[in-house]
């Protein structure tokens, strides 16, 4: 009976604990897409991706109708140059081919950055929004929704010290780590005395 009382008070105390800890847990999940296209700057900011984006291909389209009248002029003379005069043009032509592939590539990384830093602003304002929210309303835990991604943490209380519990375990394994190295060399060095004595 004793041992029924003491099994029942444990059970109790670990359903409070238990309950406890899902008291301080709040966890909620946005969609940060959604909520940036709402914001009105969005409008302002595909107008002129858009344009950025015209005015890239445009002179892509420029660069390689430029190299295909190359081209052209190469095919139509090629059989009254010289076979000295040829190879510099065949050599000037793979210049140029490779001058627009590198300027397609400079072009799309250049139209990238372009958005990165269009966007920024709206998704400085939006994870702003989306912590001042999670504070104010008592969250522990927001996690951006991705379509066929795994969610993403955006918000956790200052309170959640999982990651100074991470870098503690991660200290004393590397300070593990160290003293096995520390002691490995000095085995070492007591060999190599043993071995020069010998």
């Amino acid at each position: 009976m004793k041992l029924r009382i003491i099994l029942s008070a444990i059970a109790l105390f670990g359903f409070g604990l238990v309950a406890q800890a899902q008291d301080n847990i709040k966890i909620g999940y946005t969609n940060v897409e959604a909520l940036m296209s709402l914001m009105p700057e969005m409008e302002q900011i595909d107008a002129d991706i858009k344009d950025y984006g015209m005015q890239l291909q445009t002179n892509i389209q420029t660069k390689t109708q430029n190299f295909q009248r190359e081209v052209q002029s190469y095919q139509q003379a090629a059989q009254t140059m010289t076979e000295d005069a040829r190879a510099a043009k065949e050599k000037e032509l793979q210049q140029l081919q490779q001058e627009v592939q590198k300027y397609e590539q400079d072009a799309q990384t250049s139209y990238q950055r372009k958005l990165s830093e269009l966007l920024e602003p709206v998704q400085n304002k939006v994870f702003n929004a989306i912590n001042s929210v999670a504070a104010e309303h008592n969250y522990s835990h927001i996690f951006s929704e991705t379509a066929g991604q795994a969610p993403v943490l955006l918000y956790t209380k200052e309170a959640d010290k999982f990651t100074e519990l991470v870098a503690e375990e991660l200290g004393m394994i590397f300070q593990n780590l160290c003293l096995k190295i520390l002691n490995c060399q000095q085995e070492l060095q007591e060999i190599t005395k043993k071995t020069k004595k010998s």
